[in-house]
């Protein structure tokens, strides 16, 4: 019996062993439960000899993608997980950790990846407050991993993804051979319960587990896959960790519409430029300093990149001038994008819009650097302290909310910081913003990172943007650091490209151009090769204030 066939026998099945599913004509409603794990069997339905996974030397069609994903369901019931458990994973991209996201659900579990780019002391409070019960691994982790055996007490089972040596108690191969690959029906799904668990990056405070429902994710993927033109040729280069918003937001909808998707194990340019040059991939994700790396990889012009037709760039405010940049070097659509871990991710995309005029460049990369415009199944707004809304002129500064079919279920044990952001259906998000009558929305800055400055409020995005466009720039970071006149002014934080040199004064003076006095920041300081990043790539802003604030660094007065 095939997939197919195997689906129709047990949807049949549970007709008749649940009342509640539809009998046409006796005044009862079908309800199918919503759950990623459709996009699972859609896809070993109508693509399962179609090539759909590529990881590595390894190639998997969908039919052979999605056997797997139903013997590791199996083997993972068998083993003792059970609804609601949480199955933990620390894993660069590879096929084991996207076979997870369906496996765990299927079992009824709830699948938890992990920052790879975290320590010891970051990792053991996160599975413990999780009370994570299984931690699937790749042996790169192994060191990490021992110490986590001494340090977490909820973690019964420890299984590589690799060879076992060290702490590993089994093979993930050996735990799928414990497994069927028989059709688990979903029927019995509650749409409502918890499929996955993600925890932010901790750029802004303690990390919290993010719980998103079967529900949600299952239409996010709706929502995103109404963004694909033509997906009947679409190969989609998971560029960014999986365990980043900007790289789990992709995989469903990608499955659903049966793409092929490349994996890209470690970001690094050369390898995602052969990536793309031998898998022909159209579209990839990027946040701003991965985009940045590509932009000014010396080896790029060696590579045929001529099948990219869409890059999407999220995680942290674009400018135009990045925006224009990509689009010269890649000669495709470049679109930017905003949302959060607790929006499932995407909010908004700033896609081209019928009643905007975007012929010329200057307005199409304004336009395309914007966090855009919502997406189906969402409500944004920019509102005021009093949640009402501001006007569309693109001046007024407010925090942006949301409310729709994929945000969270809340905080893990955290109900205090859920009724901190969730009121009255609305997600704050804590971003502040303009917009403008056509929904655009423009990120200003962080509701925790705007500088108040002798009591004007400046935007750190503002001025980082245009420390930016500076040619001699390779990336900054703006935050508040103490003054005793003005009570905070702009600090920054700036790495020069290889072999540029650039002072302080020679900035200020660039930046006199575009900004006004009292934006211009007044503490510059050169970091050496990088500035401190979250492993989702985000800078961490918050490590650069505390040092300026503690005073710790020698600084150079701009």
């Amino acid at each position: 019996m095939d997939h197919y066939s195997r689906a129709i026998h047990g949807a049949q099945s549970t007709q008749k062993a649940r009342a509640d599913y539809v009998h046409y004509g006796n005044g009862e409603i079908m309800n199918v439960p919503l759950t990623p794990i459709r996009c699972l069997y859609r896809a070993m339905d109508l693509f399962a000899r179609k090539v759909g996974i590529v990881s590595g030397t390894r190639t998997f069609t969908y039919g052979q993608f999605g056997e797997r994903a139903l013997k590791l369901a199996s083997a993972l019931a068998r083993g003792g997980v059970a609804k609601g458990d949480r199955v933990a994973l620390l894993s660069f991209n590879n096929h084991q950790l996207l076979e997870s996201y369906y496996g765990v659900p299927l079992a009824g579990g709830i699948v938890m990846p992990l920052n790879v780019r975290l320590s010891i002391q970051e990792l053991a409070p996160i599975l413990n407050h999780s009370e994570a019960g299984v931690l699937m691994f790749e042996n790169d982790f192994i060191p990490i991993v021992e110490q986590l055996k001494k340090a977490c007490g909820s973690i019964e089972r420890y299984i590589t993804l690799d060879e076992k040596v060290g702490a590993a108690g089994m093979t993930y191969e050996e735990l799928l051979d414990e497994g069927s690959p028989d059709y688990i029906d979903y029927m019995d799904v509650d749409e409502n319960s918890v499929a996955e668990l993600f925890y932010t990056s901790g750029s802004t405070g303690a990390p919290k587990g993010v719980m998103l429902t079967h529900r949600t994710l299952y239409l996010h993927a709706m929502s995103v896959a109404t963004l694909v033109g033509d997906p009947k040729d679409l190969i989609d280069l998971h560029t960014i960790p999986l365990f980043h918003a900007n790289g789990w937001g992709r995989p469903q909808s990608s499955t659903m519409l049966g793409s092929k998707q490349v994996m890209v194990r470690r970001f690094e340019p050369a390898g995602v430029f052969r990536l793309i040059e031998e898998h022909r991939a159209t579209e990839m994700s990027l946040v701003p300093t991965m985009a940045n790396a590509l932009l000014n990889a010396p080896d790029r012009a060696q590579f045929d990149l001529s099948s990219l037709r869409r890059v999407m760039v999220g995680g942290a405010a674009a400018s135009p001038e990045l925006v224009a940049r990509l689009e010269e070097a890649f000669r495709c659509e470049i679109i930017s994008g905003y949302g959060l871990t607790e929006t499932c991710p995407v909010l908004t995309t700033a896609r081209a819009k019928g009643a905007i005029d975007e012929s010329g460049d200057r307005e199409r990369h304004r336009r395309r650097a914007m966090a855009g415009w919502a997406v189906p199944g969402v409500e944004v707004r920019v509102v005021d302290v009093n949640m009402q809304t501001v006007p569309r002129d693109s001046k007024t500064i407010g925090e942006v909310v949301a409310r729709g079919d994929h945000l969270m279920a809340g905080y893990f044990k955290d109900p205090a910081a859920t009724a901190m952001t969730i009121e009255n259906h609305w997600i704050h998000t804590g971003d502040m913003a303009v917009w403008d009558e056509e929904g655009y929305i423009q990120i200003v800055d962080r509701k925790k990172e705007i500088i108040i400055s002798g009591g004007e409020n400046i935007s750190s995005i503002e001025v980082e943007k245009a420390i930016g466009a500076h040619p001699a720039v390779y990336e900054c970071a703006v935050v508040a650091a103490p003054d005793e006149t003005w009570g905070e002014v702009p600090a920054a934080a700036v790495v020069l490209k290889p072999g540029m040199g650039l002072t302080a004064g020679e900035l200020t003076e660039f930046l006199s151009a575009t900004l006004g006095r009292f934006k211009l920041p007044k503490i510059i300081e050169f970091y050496e090769d990088h500035l401190p990043k979250t492993g989702t790539g985000k800078i961490r802003k918050l490590v650069i204030k505390e040092k300026f604030w503690a005073g710790k660094e020698k600084r150079v007065q701009g």
